[in-house]
């Protein structure tokens, strides 16, 4: 399986960035996905998870109506749209993909992968300045 992230980039407070999650090596519509991310200094946090299912999704608080996650299982792909970046959200991001398929039973979170059991592309760079 392999996970390969693309879209980041350098952009000013305020601005938008889509990022790109293609998968190759299974259908992402049998598997839970994710975005991470992880600051310089501070712990990697969850951003935001769609089930696979494609409706049941998750945001963190602090994304909750600026960033929109979205997939097309045709394409194998999964995005991140970011409106309203602010220099909080400067971090690298990565995408993850639940080993299994469909629900984990007894996993707390409904659409996201649990992080231990997760294929994880490289990531890709976010930066916004201020």
């Amino acid at each position: 399986v392999q996970v390969v992230e693309s879209g980041g980039g350098m952009v000013q407070a305020g601005g938008s960035l889509r990022l790109s999650c293609t998968v190759s090596g299974l259908a992402i519509s049998e598997h839970n996905m994710a975005w991470f991310r992880q600051a310089p200094g501070k712990e990697r946090e969850k951003v935001s998870c769609v089930r696979w299912n494609g409706i049941n999704t998750e945001y963190d608080s602090s994304v909750k109506g600026r960033f929109a996650i979205s997939r097309d299982s045709a394409k194998n792909t999964l995005w991140l749209q970011m409106n309203s970046l602010g220099p909080e959200d400067t971090a690298i991001y990565r995408c993850a993909v639940a080993t299994k398929k469909y629900d984990t039973a007894g996993y707390s979170s409904l659409a996201c992968p649990p992080t231990d059991s997760a294929y994880w592309g490289q990531g890709t760079q976010v930066t916004v300045s201020s």
